[in-house]
């Protein structure tokens, strides 16, 4: 098979100008210009047909733009993830509308772009490239499922797309690698529609979209999702639009929650911080859950605790901090040397090495979420349960190891504070789970939960709090803060407004604090994670500093930090995984979980306080 040649490192667009498309089994990133720069079909974790995020347009796109727009305005209709994009011109208005369709198992992108005003001149181009950019397939024009007409298809290895429209491009002359076709003219009340469609390549070319009905009913289906959120509150557009986020990043079929919808966006632009987020991860998911929980989805639940039972099934010493979408183990780390990555920044990686690395947090917020789940109202199942005693269990005997932490440190595994107390969440849940639930444990069990979580509780005050700073520390034997540690108030370990919560909310808040309400996840010259370069502010970090002032008394502090956060969010409310506030920009895998669903529970956690405080 042919491949595409390496490129040079071409400008590329700023992460914030990325709005996303989703179908519940994968995600399309289409830029304000209107290109489709990123996707992977048929799922979240497959090859990119479309590469260009990371590369150039030879590395494949779907452009559909407007040249000589002189103003771009784009909003999601309703309550979804529709999108309309505004193309304002000297000489006329273009609207286009972009989405993914719900509701089959189908993959479908579906394209329309329509003059309001005036007259527009319109550019089209359509370069496939599997592989992540890197395999040319054979392109080429067929006949079309319903024997009138024709469609171009793409087709490589085990891939194809079928692109049906009004003006379809031609196969470049010559190559047969590409599609592309003349600008044309459009006047008001004329459009233009495309729909593209991923097949298997052995399986004959499928019939056409309803594309008017499915781009109503995938309005419809998401605004009717969102409806059924609780939240009535000040932040509500912020809270609505990251929930929709947490669900389009959740595999419809398998439950899977990934972590982000794209990979190797840098951290650290031009560096090496780059990293593949397609993947399910148990504790993003688990947080994700509990997020879901508060405002009501409990179906959702269900769904990925059968997931959570697939995925981890077996020994519990087998259990792996993230897998693929269906489940599967088999993550191998490995670079796209082809690709020349966002702004230069390389490697890109495809697969994560952290899926061999122990990190001792992650039982706590599996057994956080789903003790949620039972006091939601979720029945608890025999399996279910049997699982989780077998992990607790399991946790009892490694504890006390050291791990890589919730950061995936690649440097030395440490015994660190956030992963520790987090194991003594999972014993409580689990002992709760007994005196408050019902569930079964016979004394003896029982016992050595209390017992184990008896001895965690009292390590960690032990080891991991510094006497003569007065605040918890980044892990045993530290004398420096993570913003990890923002998370216990909402363990349960100590009241939230114990004093030694609060001096350690502000000794974080002294050492990682970078702009008002930005705070780094740590210091890079004091923990060893393996890497060089630095980094930019996490922005789970900002929720994560709003539910702990929330939850400690301060109403004022973390309504101060929420606006900051909720103010971040791009023109259509997404949130990447850091933000540079240098440049204004964001920065890392977009969109991302953890910021949204750290932004939906602080946002629980704040609202809860300012009620309390009304009471009172």
């Amino acid at each position: 098979m042919t491949t595409a040649p390496p490129s040079t490192t071409p400008a590329s667009t700023p992460i914030g100008e990325y709005a996303v498309l989703g179908d519940g089994r994968t995600a399309a990133l289409v830029s304000r210009a209107g290109s489709v720069d990123w996707l992977c079909p048929p799922r979240f974790d497959s090859p990119a047909c479309f590469a260009a995020l990371l590369g150039g347009p030879e590395h494949g796109r779907w452009l559909l733009t407007v040249d000589d727009a002189t103003a771009v305005t784009r909003r999601y209709l309703d309550d979804s993830f529709v999108l309309e994009t505004t193309f304002e011109t000297p000489t006329g208005t273009a609207v286009l509308l972009d989405a993914m369709p719900l509701g089959d198992d189908r993959c479908d992108l579906v394209r329309r772009l329509t003059v309001t005003q005036g007259r527009v001149r319109v550019r089209h181009e359509w370069v496939v490239r599997f592989g992540y950019g890197a395999v040319l397939p054979w392109v080429h024009r067929v006949p079309d499922a319903e024997g009138e007409g024709e469609v171009i298809r793409a087709v490589a290895g085990p891939d194809s797309l079928v692109l049906r429209g009004d003006r379809l491009p031609r196969p470049g002359s010559g190559d047969g690698h590409r599609a592309h076709a003349d600008a044309f003219d459009l006047a008001a009340g004329e459009e233009v529609t495309f729909s593209q469609t991923w097949v298997p390549s052995w399986r004959p070319v499928p019939r056409a979209p309803r594309l008017a009905h499915r781009v109503e009913a995938t309005e419809h289906r998401w605004a009717h999702w969102a409806r059924a959120s609780r939240y009535r509150g000040p932040y509500r557009d912020a809270v609505v639009r990251s929930l929709l986020v947490l669900r389009l990043l959740t595999d419809a079929e398998t439950g899977g929650i990934v972590a982000a919808a794209t990979t190797s966006l840098p951290e650290d632009p031009g560096g090496e911080r780059n990293w593949d987020y397609r993947y399910c991860w148990l504790r993003d998911a688990a947080l994700t859950l509990s997020a879901l929980l508060e405002h009501g989805y409990r179906h959702e639940a269900q769904q990925w605790r059968q997931w959570l039972l697939r995925a981890v099934a077996g020994d519990p010493a087998q259990v792996q901090i993230m897998y693929g979408v269906d489940g599967s183990r088999d993550l191998p780390e490995r670079t796209l040397d082809h690709l020349p990555g966002w702004a230069g920044s390389r490697p890109v990686r495809v697969g994560n090495a952290a899926v061999g690395q122990v990190q001792n947090d992650v039982l706590g917020e599996v057994m956080a979420a789903l003790h949620l789940a039972r006091e939601a109202g979720v029945a608890e199942s025999p399996d279910s349960w049997s699982l989780q005693t077998h992990l607790v269990e399991h946790l009892c005997r490694t504890w006390r190891l050291p791990d890589n932490g919730i950061w995936e440190v690649r440097g030395a595994p440490r015994r660190f504070t956030h992963s520790m107390v987090m194991a003594w969440v999972a014993l409580d849940r689990a002992v709760r789970g007994v005196e408050e639930h019902g569930m079964p444990a016979d004394d003896a069990t029982l016992d050595r939960w209390r017992r184990e979580r008896d001895a965690v509780h009292a390590d960690v005050l032990a080891r991991c709090w510094d006497e003569d700073a007065g605040t918890f520390v980044q892990h045993e034997g530290a004398t420096h803060t993570d913003a990890a540690l923002l998370q216990l108030p909402g363990t349960g370990f100590l009241p939230p407004d114990d004093p030694r919560l609060r001096a350690t909310v502000a000794a974080v808040r002294a050492e990682l604090e970078v702009a008002p309400g930005l705070l780094l996840r740590y210091r890079t010259d004091r923990t060893d994670d393996g890497l060089r370069g630095s980094e930019h502010p996490f922005l789970a970090c900002s929720g994560w500093l709003a539910d702990a002032l929330a939850r400690g008394g301060d109403v004022e502090g973390a309504a101060a930090v929420l606006d900051v956060l909720v103010g971040l969010r791009t023109d259509v409310g997404l949130l990447a995984e850091e933000y540079d506030p240098a440049t204004g920009r964001m920065v890392g895998n977009v969109p991302q979980a953890l910021s949204h669903l750290a932004l939906v529970r602080a946002v629980h956690a704040h609202d809860r306080a300012a009620a309390g405080s009304a009471t009172r």
